[in-house]
């Protein structure tokens, strides 16, 4: 039952208490009747001024809630005289402000939210146990819908398109980069956020095809341009020996050592073709190591003839500096020895002639560090550092950083190629902890 009837009654008691006083004969006991009288007089007086001070007090109440419950954050409520009800008016004008610039914040965030995802290049997909409950543009052209309505309240495993049956196969943060059977790339991952406690699934789809058929292209353009400059040249050597045994043929001029010589020239020109494109055969068909641990100091101490071998003919001196202890780490012995000789060749042929190499090795941070005394990398060429078939070398492939760069990628390793400030150029190399005996 509400206050102001619990009130409404209680007067009406006093007042019929009231009433019922002047019923009785006087001579029945007239000082107490007068004083009783006077007594519901002043309760009906007391009890009206309370009325009016709890009633408003519980009004004023109220219409705060009637607003909050209306969604109402724009009306404040008044004063109403009583210093009690001023004070939870103030508290609850107070609140009411606060809600409003949560709420228009809150709604000006949403606003940028809503103008980012629908203007974004990617796919966004907000989910529900599996089931679209908001998407933008973007993600319903990449899905096949033709309205973002159409998606909604659809179920990623009834969406029957290849890129639909790989979002609805990726698990809690999963990321996966697939190139479908149209040639489309895309990126696809699934995160979450939590709201309100709970889990919200949702998916992002980027879009890579023209990225990666850019690079692509970039790098095909130069395997087909190295590879035609090397076959142009040797055909055109060919082409030239061949000419001049035709014209023997025709009015002989050479005895048999020379035309020997002439066949003998064609082959060896056909070979140096044939191990050519070889290399390039081999620079994407690097096999998977095959790791034991070992001891780098020592296989070094083995390695070191045959790198010398590559030093000795420019007047360059190669020196090792290994830590005292063993280094045992995992690596394929093959593969690894292979790196190193690359990296020799290369501080080789920077120092041209007359210069110093050094292999040092250190047990702290499980690697090993070849510097040379070269000519140095500058700012611009230290950019295209590892990328496929990059070169500065008149006669460079750009094969061999590849191949020391997917070597390396495949150990797990973290490397480096710089020329520091005091002019040395130094390769690192380190191993990955968790896998390193020290």
């Amino acid at each position: 039952m509400k206050t102001k009837y619990l009130f409404r009654i209680l007067l009406a008691l006093i007042v019929s208490v009231f009433a019922a006083s002047f019923l009785l004969p006087a001579e029945n006991g007239g000082y107490v009747m007068t004083s009783m009288r006077v007594a519901c007089g002043v309760a009906i007086v007391v009890t009206i001024v309370l009325h009016r001070a709890v009633i408003k007090h519980l009004e004023s109440i109220t219409n705060g809630f009637n607003l909050l419950k209306a969604q109402d954050f724009g009306s404040r409520l008044a004063h109403v005289g009583q210093y009690d009800t001023d004070v939870v008016i103030d508290m609850f004008n107070l609140i009411r402000s606060s809600l409003k610039e949560q709420r228009l914040h809150l709604r000006e965030q949403n606003h940028f939210l809503d103008l980012l995802t629908n203007v974004s290049p990617m796919g966004i997909i907000l989910l529900q146990t599996d089931r679209i409950i908001s998407i933008n543009p973007v993600g319903a052209a990449f899905l096949g819908f033709s309205t973002m309505e159409e998606a909604l309240k659809v179920n990623l495993e009834n969406i029957d398109t290849p890129l639909g049956r790989v979002l609805a196969s990726l698990s809690s943060g999963e990321v996966r980069t697939v190139r479908l059977s149209d040639s489309m790339i895309f990126r696809c991952s699934r995160l979450s956020f939590m709201d309100d406690g709970f889990e919200h699934p949702f998916l992002l789809i980027e879009k890579l095809t023209e990225e990666v058929m850019k690079a692509e292209r970039k790098s095909y353009g130069k395997v087909i341009r190295v590879i035609a400059h090397e076959v142009n040249n040797t055909i055109a050597g060919l082409d030239s020996l061949l000419a001049a045994i035709e014209m023997d043929n025709a009015a002989p001029s050479l005895d048999k050592s020379e035309r020997d010589e002439v066949v003998a020239t064609c082959r060896s020109r056909c070979r140096s073709l044939g191990k050519f494109i070889s290399t390039f055969v081999e620079a994407v068909r690097i096999p998977d190591p095959v790791v034991s641990t070992r001891d780098l100091n020592e296989c070094l101490r083995q390695w070191v003839i045959g790198l010398e071998s590559l030093c000795r003919p420019r007047n360059i001196t190669l020196r090792l500096e290994l830590c005292e202890s063993p280094l045992w780490l995992d690596f394929d012995s093959v593969l690894l020895e292979q790196v190193i000789i690359n990296i020799v060749k290369n501080s080789a042929e920077s120092i041209s002639k007359d210069g110093e190499i050094i292999i040092s090795t250190s047990d702290e941070e499980a690697g090993f560090t070849v510097i040379d005394n070269g000519r140095g990398i500058s700012k611009e060429c230290g950019e295209m550092l590892f990328s496929p078939f990059f070169t500065t070398k008149e006669e460079g492939h750009g094969i061999g950083l590849l191949f020391i760069s997917e070597v390396l990628h495949k150990h797990g390793c973290r490397f480096s190629l710089t020329t520091d400030s005091d002019s040395l150029t130094r390769f690192k190399v380190y191993f990955p902890r968790d896998i390193s005996n020290s």
